[in-house]
């Protein structure tokens, strides 16, 4: 009759024991999401390889073949973020096919690319004609990622047109999604006085951009050995055909692109 209680008293400091051991678990995965939620996302110029609904990065052949053949492209460039760590921009430059270079600036409502000043500053003073691009984000306030895009970039410090980069739809409808997007690139051009260049993949393009953007200049990435078509057959003034090329100058693989036999670097140029 005596060890009945102590036997609940057991029972009662194993579920207590569980309970805060649950309680803690959840506290440190809900303190992980946090932090990792405000970490940079996989970059734009730079698709994540994780299959993805709204991508069509994915339809690689060959993608030595075609960086081989379009490497010696002489209006070519590069674009980079804090993935590709300290750049030796000298080495950069003296690369004869290396025209352009588009550096990662913002993404989303808060991000701001920690090496965008220094890569920013490296690339003008190596004599490299740099841009920058900002990530947009589906779900982030748009007014809140216009601030965070046009306090962090001041175009007197740039050469060339800024890119928005556009590879997520998120879980709203195309409507919706679109009226963002539309609200967006529309404060961006009343603010800088230029239409932005819009980067997506070829799939993305003609899903969810045909039809309300085709007045835009994009840079298309498809890694495929074929040039990329859009749906509606529209123009596009650069082609991103890789995205594990090496350079001199930048440890790791880095992304590739070039200007159409159509476009000169002119089309990229701020007026």
């Amino acid at each position: 009759m005596r060890r009945l209680p102590l036997l609940l008293l057991m029972a009662l400091f194993c579920l207590s024991t569980t309970a805060d051991a649950a309680k803690k678990k959840k506290k440190k995965k809900v303190e992980e999401e946090g932090y990792y939620a405000t970490l940079p996302q996989p970059d734009p110029i730079m698709p994540p390889l994780s299959p993805q609904p709204t991508l069509g990065l994915l339809e690689v052949i060959d993608e030595q073949t075609q960086d081989d053949h379009y490497a010696n492209h002489q209006l070519g460039g590069i674009d980079v973020s804090h993935y590709q760590g300290k750049i030796n921009w000298s080495e950069v430059a003296r690369n004869a096919n290396i025209t352009y270079v588009y550096i990662k600036a913002t993404e989303g409502a808060k991000l701001v690319d920690d090496t965008y000043l220094t890569n920013l500053k490296g690339a003008r003073r190596a004599g490299l004609k740099v841009g920058c691009y900002h990530f947009f984000s589906p779900t982030a306030d748009v007014r809140q990622q216009f601030t965070n895009f046009t306090h962090t970039v001041k175009l007197k410090d740039h050469d060339l047109i800024p890119i928005i980069d556009i590879e997520h739809r998120g879980k709203a409808s195309l409507k919706q999604f679109q009226s963002r997007l539309k609200l967006f690139l529309r404060l961006v051009e009343e603010h800088y006085g230029v239409r932005p260049i819009l980067y997506t993949s070829r799939d993305f393009y003609n899903k969810y951009l045909s039809g309300p953007f085709t007045h835009y200049k994009y840079m298309i990435a498809r890694y495929h050995t074929d040039i990329p078509k859009l749906c509606d057959n529209a123009a596009f003034v650069m082609w991103q055909y890789s995205a594990s090329s090496y350079i001199r100058g930048i440890r790791g693989k880095v992304d590739r692109s070039c200007l159409m036999d159509s476009y000169t670097l002119s089309d990229i140029l701020l007026p």
